[in-house]
């Protein structure tokens, strides 16, 4: 769809009729641009803007923090990620995130910084007020998994605490035809900044469906996620949305992911921007490799995004590139980069390995009647995890085998009595 609408544009003379003609293409929403704080809807970058920003049922590596804060309870790894994004003209964005789990707990915490050079001339041409106009998000993350087991990953709820600053440098004072004598406004730039506090709620959980492929990990997610819930900053709303989404992994290398987002402007309901989706996919290549790709699609345009990593065991290094033709004619084009550090999995893997070993044990010693030994493996395996249900299912199976044993002698004894 997005080629036809190039083709479309590429193809009209650019007259004035053909204005109105392009125009009408990229409509841009009437309620666009009313929220504050933009910080808040640059993605930082990394896997989950590779796909479109369709991340909100995978949420599988710490960039789960921007687009479903229940992801944390169930991470492979504890991570440390530094992003880079080159966003629109000189404004950059930058982000720090860690995020971890202990057992079903997960935490993390995440820094996020936009800003742009700020300029301002006299009516003589003469540089009058300089440095940045900038925005900081802060968030705290924390998530908790209910309901785990072998044959259900349970479900996660999870909420992210933020708090958002915008620092304005001051400017100067200017006239009804906006000439100004280069005068500043002591504190003018002070007026202008705000402090503002908001959360993020989030839903998650994974099961499987139409599964081709054996694996112990689940192949669907579905999410449900609340961003951005406050009170207006000095009246202006926050970019309050609310997502549901759906993940999919049909065969082992891919994985895809739809989101689809409600904009709610909490002032004035009737203000709100039009829905939105997103979709995204990514393709293991090799144990190393992955490419992704994502489209982004609002009323007025869409974002095309496509990007790779490259996974060196401890480090894995992301990069997107995104082409951006959300109401506008002319492309925007822009890169972002990632780094992200492994610290393990605080040996999740090997108690997996030794719950397996010592659950083929106990089913080695029961085909050989063992039950006894059999027994024994199965109890040390739920020690390690009491969730391991396959054990529990076996114990409870010598369990009927020694009630049916003790039938029998009860039998055999009223027989001899008779």
């Amino acid at each position: 769809m997005i080629f036809l609408a190039v083709l479309s544009a590429a193809a009209l003379d650019f007259n004035e009729d053909a204005y109105g003609s392009i125009s009408s293409i990229y409509k841009a929403d009437d309620n666009a641009g009313l929220t504050s704080f933009p910080v808040l809807l640059v993605p930082m970058g990394g896997r989950a803007e590779g796909m479109g920003t369709a991340f909100t049922a995978l949420a599988d590596d710490l960039t789960f923090i921007e687009w479903n804060p229940a992801g944390s309870s169930m991470l492979a790894f504890t991570e440390l990620g530094v992003f880079h994004n080159n966003w629109i003209a000189d404004t950059k964005v930058e982000s720090i995130v860690f995020a971890s789990r202990f057992k079903d707990l997960g935490y993390g915490a995440g820094i996020k910084w936009l800003y742009t050079p700020f300029s301002e001339y006299n009516m003589y041409g003469e540089r009058v007020s300089k440095g940045y106009y900038s925005e900081m998000v802060a968030t705290l993350n924390v998530s908790y998994n209910f309901l785990a087991g072998y044959y259900f990953s349970g479900v996660s709820v999870g909420a992210n605490i933020k708090g958002a600053a915008r620092f304005m440098p001051d400017y100067s004072d200017a006239d009804d035809k906006g000439n100004n004598s280069g005068q500043l406004i002591s504190g003018s730039g002070l007026s202008q900044s705000a402090v503002m506090a908001m959360v993020d709620l989030g839903a998650l959980t994974r099961f499987n469906l139409f599964k081709f492929y054996t694996a112990r990990d689940k192949n669907t997610s579905v999410a449900l996620v609340v961003r951005n819930l406050g009170p207006p900053a000095k009246g202006e709303p926050l970019p309050t949305s609310m997502t549901a989404a759906l993940a999919y992994k049909p065969i082992r290398p891919l994985t895809l992911d739809f989101d689809f987002t409600l904009p709610m402007n909490m002032q004035d309901i009737s203000l709100s921007e039009k829905p939105y989706w997103a979709a995204g996919l990514n393709v293991d290549i090799t144990e190393f490799l992955s490419m992704r790709a994502g489209l982004l699609g609002r009323y007025g345009g869409y974002r095309v995004t496509i990007g790779s990593a490259v996974n060196l065991g401890k480090i894995a290094l992301d990069m997107n590139y995104s082409l951006d033709l959300l109401t506008q004619i002319t492309p925007l084009n822009r890169v972002s980069l990632g780094i992200r550090f492994n610290f393990g999995d605080q040996g999740r893997q090997e108690t997996r390995d030794k719950v397996d070993s010592l659950y083929l044990s106990g089913l080695d010693s029961y085909a050989q009647g063992n039950y006894q030994d059999a027994r024994s493996y199965w109890e040390e395996a739920l020690t390690l995890n009491s969730r391991f249900d396959p054990a529990r299912e076996g114990i409870a199976l010598i369990g009927g085998t020694d009630a049916l044993d003790d039938r029998i002698q009860t039998m055999q004894s009223l027989d001899t009595y008779e």
